[in-house]
């Protein structure tokens, strides 16, 4: 069970971090939404809980609550530049199909 981050991802979280000025890491999770049934969550994590499990993957922890980690082990985190657009991919080998618009997944 593992979770990724290419080198653009972590650049971004670390550079995010740094210039908020705390914080242990990225909260990844899931949560029922969208047409196809779940979405992906990202927060800055403040703290961690002793039921999260924690990765940490070119010098930034990703933190995952018990329940999400069952839809998003084997994922990398991306953070891609096309054109004006910018945002965080999720390269997940778990997802089975998701809806047009990209904004939730079924697995």
């Amino acid at each position: 069970m593992a979770l990724t981050m290419t080198d653009a991802a972590a650049g971004h979280v670390k550079e995010f971090l740094e210039n908020r000025g705390k914080g242990a890491g990225l909260r990844l999770g899931v949560r029922t939404s969208g047409c196809s049934g779940m979405a992906y969550v990202l927060e800055f994590a403040d703290q961690i809980e002793e039921s999260d499990q924690v990765f940490e993957d070119k010098g930034v922890k990703i933190i995952v609550d018990e329940k999400s980690m069952l839809y998003l082990d084997g994922t990398e985190l991306d953070f891609v530049k096309e054109g004006l657009n910018e945002g965080f991919q999720f390269n997940n080998p778990n997802v089975k199909d998701a809806c047009g618009c990209g904004e939730s997944f079924n697995v």
